[in-house]
């Protein structure tokens, strides 16, 4: 099937920047949109920022000017530059992508997750 995998987590201060990387592989056709969520415990896991294939960002208004998507078509891999970290900022990070396994059958998948710690 198909798998993501994420790297790039861990602890940084206040003030510092983390890269987060996401890879995509397996059985694919096409990748749509790929993004990034977050979760932290006793919480809903939210929107963090997405990319369609041909460049187009969103982000949630917690961390625009702050985080930047970026993706590599050709690697079906996403990143996640994350600067001037903030402690609210720590959670659990996840990727997704909406994979394409034929010309016409999509699901959207998860990765594991990668931890994200700030500290004040």
């Amino acid at each position: 099937q198909v798998q993501l995998v994420e790297s790039g987590g861990g602890l940084v201060q206040a003030g510092g920047s983390l890269r987060l990387s996401c890879a995509a592989s397996g059985r694919i056709f096409s990748i749509s949109a790929m993004g990034w969520y977050r979760q932290t415990p006793g919480k809903q896991r939210e929107f963090v920022a997405r990319i369609t294939s041909g460049g187009r960002t969103n982000y949630a208004d917690s961390v625009k000017g702050r985080f930047t998507i970026s993706r590599d078509n050709a690697k079906n891999t996403v990143w996640l530059q994350m600067n001037s970290l903030k402690a609210e900022d720590t959670a659990v990070y996840y990727c997704n992508a909406d994979v394409f396994t034929t010309a016409t059958m999509s699901n959207r998948y998860w990765g594991q997750g990668t931890q994200v710690t700030v500290s004040s």
